[in-house]
Formats: C-alpha cells, sequence, structure tokens
C-alpha cells in the first residue's frame, strides 16, 4: 500500500469515527505537557479545532510552541490535500458560506491544483498546510490561518533557473486571498530566490492573511556561515549580518550542525528585518518513507546546545525533549489506529540584532492502515 492509498484509508476510518479534530484532540490532552500548552491555552487550541473535520488526522497536524515565553501556549497548524475527504469538506463550505474566507481560500488554491495540465501541482503536488495563530494571535486576529505550501514534486533549486516556478507558487497563494502580487513584490520575490546558492532549495512559501502584508519563503540547504551570510547580505537583508554570525557559531560549537535554513519575509518595500534560522542537525528528504520518523535520543543535541540560550524556559525545554515518542497503538471503534509524534524543527528567530525567540514545530499523525 502506498502513502496515499494509505492516507485515503485512514480519513475513511477516522470518518466513520465521526466528530471534529477538537473532539479527536481532546483525546489526546494527557499526552501533552501543561508546561507547554496550560489548560486555558489549550481550550482555545479546541475550540479552533472543533471547526476542522476529524479526517485532517490523517496528515501530519501539530503545534507551533514557543520556547521563549513563559506563558503555556501554542499556535495550531493541520494539513490537507485536494482530491480528499477533508478537501470535499472546505469545497462544500465555501460554496454554502461565503462569509468563510478560509473555505474560499483553500476551495481556490484546489481548483488551481487540479486543473488540467496544472503546473501549480507539478510544482507542490496536492498537498496544503494551514497554520492558525491562537496563541500568538491578538483579540480578533488570527481566525484566517496561514497558508503554506512546499515545492514537493518539483525542487526549486538554487542556480537552477527556475524564477517562473517561484512566480507560480507565490502567484497561486496571494491570489486565493484576493490579493495581487504588485511588481515591487515580484522582483523582491525574484531576488531571494536568484541569489540562492546552488545546492540549496526552496522549502516552503507561505502567507499570513490576519498578519501583516508579508510572502514568506524558506531557503535550506546552506552548508557553512559564511554561504549563508553572503547569501543573505545579496537578497538584501536588512538586518545585521554580525547577529546571524554569531548565532550560528554559538550552536556549531555545541552540536553538529548539518545544513542551515532561513525564512525570510518578502514585502512590497523590501525584505523584513526579522529572520528565522533553522539549524539542522539531521538531514531530512521529503521523499523518503521514514521522513516522520525520529529516533527518541535524535534531537538530544540540539536540545542540549539550545538549553545554554538565555531566552529559553527550562521547563518547557525538558517539556519538548519527552515530545519524541515510539510509534504507539491507539483503539476505536473502527479498529486500531498507530499514532506517530515528533519533533519537525525548531527554528531561532533573530530581530533587533540579537537572538529573541525559539521555537519548536512538533507534530502528530495518525495511520488506520495497520492490521486490526
Amino acid at each position: 500500500m502506498d502513502i496515499d492509498e494509505a492516507i485515503t484509508l485512514t480519513q475513511d476510518r477516522l470518518a466513520e469515527e465521526g466528530g471534529s479534530m477538537g473532539e479527536l484532540l481532546g483525546h489526546f490532552r494527557s499526552r501533552i505537557s501543561p508546561v507547554l500548552i496550560g489548560e486555558p491555552e489549550w481550550e482555545r487550541v479546541l475550540e479552533c479545532a472543533r471547526n476542522l473535520p476529524v479526517t485532517m488526522a490523517a496528515l501530519p497536524f501539530g503545534f507551533e510552541l514557543p520556547l521563549h515565553a513563559r506563558r503555556p501556549e501554542a499556535d495550531f497548524g493541520a494539513s490537507l490535500a485536494s482530491g480528499t475527504r477533508t478537501a470535499a469538506f472546505f469545497e462544500e463550505r465555501a460554496r454554502t458560506d461565503e462569509t468563510d474566507g478560509t473555505a474560499r481560500a483553500i476551495a481556490g488554491l484546489f481548483r488551481q491544483i487540479d486543473a488540467e495540465d496544472s503546473s501549480l501541482r507539478e510544482i507542490v503536488g496536492r498537498k496544503l498546510m494551514l497554520e492558525y495563530d491562537i496563541g500568538s494571535g491578538r483579540d480578533g486576529e488570527g481566525s484566517f490561518p496561514a497558508l503554506f505550501l512546499r515545492p514537493g514534486e518539483r525542487p526549486i533549486i538554487g542556480a537552477g533557473g527556475q524564477v517562473d516556478d517561484v512566480v507560480t507558487v507565490v502567484d497561486a497563494l496571494v491570489s486565493s486571498v484576493g490579493w495581487k502580487m504588485s511588481d515591487a513584490e515580484r522582483e523582491n520575490v525574484e531576488r531571494v530566490y536568484l541569489a540562492q546558492p546552488a545546492d540549496t532549495r526552496m522549502d516552503s512559501f507561505g502567507i499570513f492573511p490576519s498578519r501583516s502584508r508579508a510572502i514568506r519563503l524558506a531557503i535550506m540547504g546552506f552548508k557553512s556561515q559564511p554561504e549563508i551570510c553572503s547569501y543573505l547580505e545579496n537578497a538584501g537583508w536588512p538586518g545585521r549580518i554580525s547577529a546571524v554570525e554569531s548565532v550560528i557559531a554559538r550552536f556549531r560549537e555545541r552540536a553538529n550542525i548539518v545544513r542551515t535554513g532561513a525564512n525570510i519575509d518578502v514585502r512590497e518595500d523590501g525584505l523584513g528585518p526579522t529572520l528565522g534560522l533553522t539549524l539542522i542537525v539531521k538531514q531530512r528528504y521529503t521523499k523518503d518513507s521514514r521522513y516522520w520518523l525520529d529516533g527518541l535520543t535524535d534531537w538530544d543535541p540540539f536540545l542540549e546546545a539550545l538549553s545554554q540560550e538565555d531566552i529559553v524556559v527550562p521547563e518547557k525545554l525538558a517539556a519538548l525533549a519527552g515530545w519524541v515518542s515510539k510509534p504507539t497503538a491507539l483503539f476505536a471503534k473502527s479498529g486500531r489506529y498507530i499514532l506517530l509524534r515528533g519533533i519537525h524543527h525548531i527554528k531561532l528567530v533573530v530581530s533587533g540584532n540579537r537572538l529573541r525567540e525559539a521555537k519548536a514545530y512538533v507534530f502528530m499523525v495518525l495511520s488506520g492502515a495497520v492490521p486490526s
């Protein structure tokens, strides 16, 4: 059984269970430390997830955990793919509720992906990721999630002459929420790509309709500190390069960093001053069948390195260390499932010329493609 068949089977079985993602998450409360997500904060997550179909659990879902913040808050993320039960849920909602901007954006993106001879599908495949600003959002904000696409089908490689691919993905994202990319935005997006050295890749594209307008580009695969710092300078990042050098150098002294990534916000007036750094201690490949499986100790070196930063809350880091677990069997009325949990990545945020934030992105995913 291939992965698409496994996801379809799992969605079919989850549909038998009925209910929402909120009801499903309710069963997992005992598995999530209150140090990471407190009770009031957990209720806000459930309130959001109650509006999402339970079939979303067949693809990775999880949380953004701010390790620098004392408050035990979290943002919530989930995935979906066109041509699935989950996609049909949002497409039906878009048809029946004109006020649901999220459903309209999802349906619009899937129309572009599912179109005959779709160049967008050739680049990103059928998958879309959502991120809801629950903990980080303020009152009245965050109801419209961030939308992310990843070029997993046709990787966008630095020095690969793929400007058209970059523009295709960005155009699809911004048009889905009713934006039109300006000439200045397009030029800035192209400059970010054209500055990429060979052997790096454009890992993801994102927009945040509930925040100030920007296009988030994640570039992965920098092999050295000089390479990423030269890239930032060439791309026109306005922050202080020495602050980035300092952060990377500290972590290289403490752990074996094999690659580095950068998250850059592209605006009409240039690049935003905030930079996200992803320091990779274990190389991941999207097409690897074990992409979502971490060894129980894979993250220990990086967590130890992170513990030496003053901004990190020690209790949160200790709780995070227990997040990764072996595949776990769960039982429901439709049969047996396997639950996977792990850390996808940890992002270090540089702004104001210093390291200000550390965020862990953790995931869960259910598979019903196991013998009952």
